[in-house]
């Protein structure tokens, strides 16, 4: 069971809640955490670093979760969809299921010629290490899992972090990872959000500071070729209504202004702004569940596209990858 509404309880009072859920399946208990301040109450899994609940008020003071997901976390052992996830090592579609760094292949999981989201078994479905959870004036859970070399093919021992950290009616997310050997990473959070409690986004104002798509084929790997969106149906650069246009594509943000996104339900009067560090976002629209993503994120296919900006992270750098995701009502 989906649901994607719950209940703001004393949202003057600061607090964070942590309990574990003593679900032992798989030999490890599930563990919930929730912070809130006066305008959001986040919850979040320690599998998969999964953003379970988004609370704010609507125009009303309707308290209303603004992310798809699943009533029960136990249930988040089996999610398809990625719900809420942090998507690694690499988010978005890598082509003929290998990728070459210095000169060496990597082979990695596919199907059909296609990796995706990682992999077979990627962050999603990873145990994350609680390591801290602060109450105070910007509350925040922090969040860390090692990738050991070669897993899902990937070089490298890869220590991962993700912050959530409140401040006033913003969520910011915050990925961070250090490699001991030349790897690439490119991490995002796959939320699915949905501002009303109605069954479709059709009535959705979308807005995105995007002249550009990646073209992709039919697989939705990039072709290489970057499209105008001028006068086609992805062209959002004024607001308009989503209406029946369905969508999974990657955007190019063309960095003219601070927010990159910004979408709007009249019947909550909730807008969601996008604000990210990040040269892509994939924007994705499913059929089966009406609600929108926004993966804030590099270029898809980037490992094996030399004109697209390089995911490479190297010994002793560090990837930062922040993204704000703010909601007015």
């Amino acid at each position: 069971m989906v649901y994607n509404c719950c209940y703001l309880k004393d949202d003057s009072i600061i607090k964070v809640l942590q309990k574990s859920l003593n679900l032992f399946i798989n030999f490890s208990a599930l563990i919930q955490n929730t912070i809130k301040n006066n305008k959001i109450e986040l919850t979040v899994l320690d599998f998969g670093a999964i953003i379970q609940k988004i609370i704010v008020k609507d125009k009303n003071g309707n308290p209303t979760n603004m992310v798809v997901g699943f009533e029960q976390p136990k249930d988040y052992l089996d999610n398809p969809m990625f719900l809420g996830a942090c998507i690694g090592r690499y988010a978005g579609r890598i082509s003929k299921g290998e990728f070459t760094l210095d000169k060496k292949i990597y082979p990695i999981q596919e199907e059909k010629g296609v990796h995706l989201h990682g992999g077979s078994a990627g962050f999603n479905k990873k145990y994350f290490k609680v390591d801290e959870v602060n109450h105070g004036g910007n509350p925040f859970i922090k969040l860390s899992y090692i990738s050991e070399h070669l897993e899902e093919g990937y070089p490298g021992t890869l220590k991962v972090s993700v912050t959530y950290t409140l401040e006033d009616n913003a969520l910011i997310v915050t990925h961070e990872a250090t490699t001991d050997q030349k790897t690439v990473v490119n991490l995002t959070n796959h939320s699915y959000f949905k501002l009303d409690n109605t069954a479709e986004i059709n009535h959705y104002d979308l807005q995105l500071d995007c002249t550009k798509i990646l073209d992709t084929y039919d697989n939705l790997i990039p072709t290489g070729k970057l499209t105008e969106v001028a006068h086609t149906k992805y062209d959002f650069l004024e607001n308009k209504k989503i209406n029946t246009t369905r969508l999974d594509t990657p955007f190019v943000i063309d960095k003219r202004k601070e927010i990159c996104a910004s979408v709007h339900s009249a019947i909550s009067g909730i807008t969601l702004e996008v604000t990210t560090n990040q040269a892509a976002v994939v924007i994705y629209t499913p059929e089966t569940t009406g609600s929108i993503c926004f993966e804030t994120q590099n270029y898809p296919d980037a490992p094996n596209q030399p004109n697209f900006p390089s995911s490479v992270l190297n010994k002793g750098e560090k990837y930062f990858n922040q993204s704000i995701f703010r909601f007015k009502a």
